[in-house]
């Protein structure tokens, strides 16, 4: 019994997942220090103060406001969570869209590039086909795929720089980001599509329900009333699943793993390495893409048309998620809702106390630095490596040597001569 706990606590798996909950538990320690030393600076904050924003850097997901005599108050709150798991659809994708590269050997740096690209194809297709004379649930599907296939080509791009040209990934997926980004610009630039019709929104393109398109809820209003979440988390979390399946249980999945872990042993062994670095950077880039798609599908949020000036963050911090999931597809649903649940929680403390919400951005970011030494983390909560044999050159204490085993006597020699006797003795 003893030995099955021993192999259960040293198997890599178990060791991966308790170092991103050692990484998350390091982040909060270190954002409750600092959230200490900023409330004892501050004469608006205090003690007391700082107490109460430790308690919502923890809790804030679950809090409820304020009672009459102005404590916190905590509990099950509906609106928080759903719009947690609304914040949360983004990220998976993004998520996956970075794991499934980094499973493949390929850093996919681009995803809010192909992000912006998903977004610019479905509300052109979700606002440009009219509702009236085509079915609304029919534009919804078809700007979700046309979402899909435009992170899919440019994700695709870089893949093929890769494949072809053996440039590296990371330089073309930065490039390709910033392009994106002007294209976009200059497209919805180009376009009817900026919001006119409220006289307060400047630089912002119309929300989809303005052509009647919007994300089915699927009864989680019913369970999160007054949120934003809708249908959109559900998508993401199968995909989430057909990413798993894809790579652990498919011939595809393991070719393409095989080409991340070695492209050159992967071509001797008969696999098509090119095609499947395009198809690996191209599969990350539809996961962005439908990123943006279900974001902006959801009706409830506008896009910001003048994007020039900067990039999405769902999309960087999608290496975020995957970093801490240690690219696992399953554990890519779970770090993207503590990731979202970290943003309520900076919304709750800005909005509750004195603190600026961007003391949550010192969580995450000391989450990410730990998560990028998970391989340490692990070795070190496997206990000391493996002895290592001798190299050339190093003492080796040599082994004493066997003593020969005595020859086994004939059966039945029969009588000796004295003859032979005398032979012996000679």
């Amino acid at each position: 019994m003893k030995e099955n706990k021993t192999s259960f606590w040293r198997k890599d798996g178990t060791r991966s997942v308790l170092a991103s909950l050692l990484s998350i538990l390091i982040g909060l320690a270190v954002g409750g220090v600092v959230a200490l030393l900023v409330g004892l600076g501050n004469a608006n904050i205090g003690a007391k103060g700082a107490w109460e924003g430790i308690r919502l850097i923890v809790m804030g997901l679950f809090s409820t406001g304020r009672d009459a005599a102005g404590a916190l108050t905590f509990g099950f709150n509906p609106v928080n969570i759903g719009n947690m798991l609304f914040r949360a659809t983004p990220l998976i994708l993004t998520g996956l869209s970075v794991a499934l590269a980094f499973k493949t050997g390929l850093f996919n740096i681009g995803a809010a590039g192909q992000y912006l690209a998903g977004t610019c194809a479905t509300l052109f297709i979700a606002l440009s086909i009219p509702s009236t004379a085509v079915p609304p649930f029919l534009i919804w599907i078809l700007a979700f795929l046309g979402g899909m296939l435009a992170g899919a080509i440019w994700g695709a791009i870089p893949g093929l720089l890769k494949a072809l040209l053996n440039i590296n990934e990371v330089i073309a997926c930065i490039m390709t980001n910033w392009i994106a980004a002007n294209v976009v610009t200059w497209l919805f630039d180009l376009s009817n599509l900026k919001n006119v019709a409220e006289n307060t929104k400047s630089g912002y393109i119309y929300k989809t329900t303005f052509n009647n398109v919007a994300t089915s809820k699927l009864g989680l209003d019913k369970i999160f009333p007054g949120s934003q979440v809708n249908g959109g988390f559900i998508i993401a979390v199968l995909l989430a699943v057909l990413v798993y399946i894809l790579l652990s249980k498919t011939t595809f999945g393991y070719e393409l793993k095989a080409c991340g872990a070695n492209r050159h042993a992967a071509r001797y062994a008969g696999i098509k390495d090119k095609r499947n670095i395009v198809l690996s950077m191209a599969l990350a880039g539809a996961l962005a893409g439908t990123a943006g798609s279900l974001y902006y599908l959801s009706g409830n949020t506008e896009f910001f048309w003048n994007t020039y000036q900067s990039l999405p963050a769902a999309g960087f911090n999608g290496i975020a998620v995957a970093l801490l999931a240690v690219n696992n597809p399953i554990a890519v649903i779970f770090t993207g809702c503590f990731m979202s649940m970290l943003n309520i929680a900076g919304l709750q403390l800005a909005n509750l106390t004195a603190y600026n919400e961007y003391i949550t951005d010192v969580i995450i970011a000391v989450i990410v630095y730990l998560s990028a030494f998970s391989l340490v983390i692990k070795l070190w909560l496997g206990g000391r490596k493996k002895k290592a044999p001798p190299r050339d050159g190093y003492l080796v204490k040599p082994e004493p040597p066997k003593e020969p085993e005595p020859a086994a006597a004939e059966e039945n020699p029969g009588p000796v001569s004295p003859e032979s006797g005398k032979e012996a003795q000679e």
